[in-house]
Parts: C-alpha cells; structure tokens; sequence
C-alpha cells in the first residue's frame, strides 16, 4: 500500500521555515531535504501534491514546483506522476565517476566514495550475530510450551522479566519480576511512561541539553514542555561531567512532572555521571517530586571500564529504561521498563492503549541474552575502543579547528565546529557520500548549530573515507560563505 503524506502533517513538521535567507523555494526545499535525512520523513513516501502544498503553507504554487524540482535534482525526490513524487535518498553523489565505479571527490586527495552514502546520521551497531542467532534458535526449542495461551501478555513473558530482574539485582539494585514491564524497545518504554506521568498538555519535562533526538521528538508529541539544562563545554584535558547545581535549581524552580536523563555514556557526548552527582540528582528530584526517568540504553558500552552504580540504587523515584538495541542489535526490538509495582501497574494499563504485549518469540530470545548480557561484549567493547580511537586521530589529522570530546563509552564523538556550520554540513554532505544528523536536532530552540555527532559504529577504513568528506564538506561552506547562510537556518531544524 503506497503511503502519502498530508498537507497539514507537512506543513507542522517544517515548522518556521521561510526566513527569508535565502530564495523561498531553496528553503522549502532544504528543510525537506533535512526532514528526510533526519528520517522525520519516511522514504518511499509521497509528499503533498504541489496545490494542496502551496495551499496549505499559504505561498504560490511556483514556489513549491520550484522546491520539487530541486528536490529532484539533488535526488531526494523520485520522477513520479505529475506532482506526486516519493521521498529517496541519492545512491550516489553527483560527482564524476572512477573507472572502477566509483564517485570520486575533486578537493579530497584519495577519497572516493562507494555506491550509496555513509551513514553517520544513526548510531546502532550490526548484530552480535552467532549470539543472537543462538538465542532465537533456543527461543524456538521453548515456544511450543507457551502454544496453547493467548499469546497476549502486556507485562511480558516470565522468562524475560525475571531474566531482567536478576540483572538489575546483580547490579545492585534489588527487583522482582513484578516491577519489570517488556516494551518493544527503549522508544516504546519512554512513549509509555509519558502517556502515564505527562499526559496533559503543557507539563514540563526536563532534559539534559544536548539530549538525544528521538527522545525530544516523543516529549514534544505528548505534548510536553522540554525544559533543558545545558551540559558544561568540554574541558580540554580534563574530566567533564554534569551542571548538577543547575540541574537542582531547575528541578526546585520549575518543578518538572518527571525527568528524562541519560547518565550511562550520555548520547550525544558519551559522558558518565559519577555516582556522588547521581546522589545529588536523586536527591534533587525527590525534593521537587519529580520522577527520574532514566535511559540506560548506554550503559553496556562501558569503553574505559569505569564504574557506576544504577540511578535507581539511589531512591524508589526512578523509573529505568533499557534496551538491547544498542549492545546486542536493535533489530530485536526489545525494551523494558524497571520501577515500583504499583507504577508498572499504572504502565501496563496505558500500554494496552497502544498496543497488547509484544512478540512471543523474540522475548523468549531476549531472556537468553539478558541471562548472558556480558557473552558478546568483550569482542565488541574492543573494535569500539579501536573505531573510537581511529575516528579521533583523523578528526585530529584532517580537522584541526573540531573540538572533539573523548566520550568514556558509548558509540559517538560530540564535535564543536569552527564555525555555525552543522545544519549547512547536514545538507550538503550528501554530496560527499555522507549522511549527518545536524546538531540542532539534539537540542531545544535550534541550538548546536556549533556541534556536530559523528558515530564510530564504522570500520576505520570506512570512518576515514568520512572523515575526507567531511573535510571536504566544510572546505567547501568555507569557500563559499553566501552558501553557508544561504543553507543555515537553525529554526527550520528545532522541531515543533
């Protein structure tokens, strides 16, 4: 079934987007194209037919031809009938091409750029592929057992959430079976959690400031007011952690309904908090009646092997998100959350509104992993630490003025830019083989156009072919500053 996407949809997602930088069909045009890149737009859609699109954003019809067309030509926009083109990402970049088949770059001294675009937009790691296809394969040995019931579980299967319970018991911090609820992945689990504790339009949430996108979108979708907490610069040489004398006054003044923070290799930075500033957090939420809710997604990817203990060690207010998606493969779409009963309760009754349990199958293969978490660390935790160390010796080597933060775990470098450059970067960069997400899509307000994420989930030979790109992509903003304003424009990328 072919999947079209409305005038109206269009028209909230580009937010403010005619500034007037820069001709009004360039910028319709780029701020689709960041829609896209971004994966607010789904590909293989169609957008709004060009008369219901003018009509809508109120502008005339030749300006949004003209949008379209553009859109064609850097091909992000297939060649459908009349005006109903579908969503697409270039294959290749609209350079020459190499006798072997290759897009070369002019400017970039041994770069070439292989069929398709390097993905640096997502941080996700390939899946620790025998440990995973053992663990479905014993899933299969113990379905038939579970045949003859419904199949229905809105808590999850027993086998998972005991499995889940007795790691966080290990850790720490002791829990049963009764205070764990499945979820289909850690973006489920937060959707969950704020339909329960910020559902009314309005109520205050507060983030770290950078935080992660998906995150920002779902606290927006619910309706909720982000209230963000800027995070300390990096230090040159030296440890940098968290504001914690802001976050407190933040907590105590705005008196947020709850608290979405990642303090286990903090996406974007890779920061971890150590436990006498989760302490004070803890402490600081329960004095405002805030619930924490803590995204602990991270916390496996410990690069440098320093320790902490789990939020939720220290006060009943915390409500735990994880995953297996970033350790093991987020293909498996298993999430869960850990708190009180009586709120897991409370959870499992929104949950039904949105969907009535999860996949048999695919819990019975998670309990095997979350039984044998550390199985394929070892091996992973060390091409990491050696894609890491890779990815910052070519931005040291090819991007002198970057600022690039040294992250404890994690799998993602936060880079200050020289300049205001990340969305202008963002949308060029498929040019150069690459996709980016721009920075202003981890913050509030259209903030960290200075910033950039730049994952090393890739090999080294992969991560300096787009370490080159970029070089060669800010080479060329900077060599054409009128281009630079012309495809900077903060607004458009904060998402309403």
């Amino acid at each position: 079934m072919s999947v079209s996407l409305t005038p109206g949809s269009l028209a909230r997602l580009l937010g403010e987007w005619n500034l007037g930088a820069a001709p009004a069909y360039r910028e319709l045009a780029d701020v689709v194209r960041l829609l896209i890149l971004d994966g607010r737009v789904a590909l293989d859609v169609a957008l709004p037919s060009e008369r219901s699109l003018a009509d809508t954003l109120g502008i005339s019809r030749t300006t949004v031809t003209a949008a379209y067309s553009l859109l064609r030509d850097q091909g992000f926009l297939s060649s459908g009938q009349g005006s109903r083109g579908r969503t697409c990402i270039p294959h290749r970049g609209p350079r020459g091409t190499a006798a072997d088949g290759r897009s070369e770059l002019s400017g970039a001294p041994g770069l070439a750029i292989p069929d398709g675009l390097l993905d640096l937009a997502y941080a996700s790691l390939p899946a620790s592929g025998e440990v995973v296809h053992r663990a479905f394969a014993a899933a299969l040995t113990e379905l038939p057992a579970l045949l003859p019931g419904f199949g229905y579980d809105a808590l999850g299967v027993g086998p998972l959430r005991e499995a889940i319970a007795a790691h966080y018991t290990a850790a720490g911090v002791p829990t049963t079976a009764g205070q764990i609820l499945v979820t289909s992945g850690a973006q489920h689990a937060l959707n969950i959690v704020l339909r329960t504790l910020a559902g009314r339009s309005g109520t205050k949430v507060l983030v770290e400031h950078p935080s992660y996108p998906n995150a920002l979108d779902a606290i927006r979708a619910a309706g909720c007011r982000p209230v963000p907490v800027a995070m300390p610069p990096a230090r040159q040489g030296g440890r940098t952690g968290w504001d914690i004398e802001a976050m407190e006054s933040a907590l105590l003044q705005q008196r947020p309904a709850m608290a979405y923070v990642v303090p286990d290799f903090h996406n974007p930075t890779g920061r971890l908090m150590p436990d006498t500033e989760r302490r004070q957090l803890v402490r600081a939420a329960s004095a405002s009646g805030t619930v924490l809710v803590v995204d602990e997604t991270m916390r496996e990817l410990n690069l440098d092997g320093a320790r902490s203990t789990p939020l939720a060690a220290f006060g009943p207010a915390v409500v735990s998100i994880g995953s297996l998606s970033k350790s093991h493969w987020a293909g498996l779409r298993t999430g869960w959350i850990r708190a009180g009963e009586s709120l897991i309760q409370r959870f499992a009754a929104a949950r039904t509104t949105m969907d009535l349990g999860g996949p048999v199958v695919e819990q019975l293969a998670a309990a095997h992993l979350v039984n044998n978490l550390t199985e394929p660390l070892p091996e992973r935790l060390a091409s990491l630490r050696t894609n890491r160390d890779a990815l910052l010796g070519l931005i040291a080597e090819n991007l002198p003025t970057w600022q690039a933060e040294r992250p404890d775990g994690g799998l993602s470098v936060w880079c200050r830019l020289p300049g205001p450059l990340s969305t202008a970067m963002t949308v060029i960069a498929p040019d150069f083989g690459i996709r980016l997400a721009a920075g202003p899509r981890f913050g509030v307000g259209g903030a960290f156009e200075h910033y950039l994420r730049v994952p090393f989930t890739l090999a080294p030979e992969q991560l300096r072919t787009a370490v080159l790109a970029l070089r060669s992509a800010q080479d060329r903003l900077e060599a054409s500053p009128q281009l630079r304003r012309d495809l900077t424009s903060p607004p458009a990328v904060a998402i309403a």
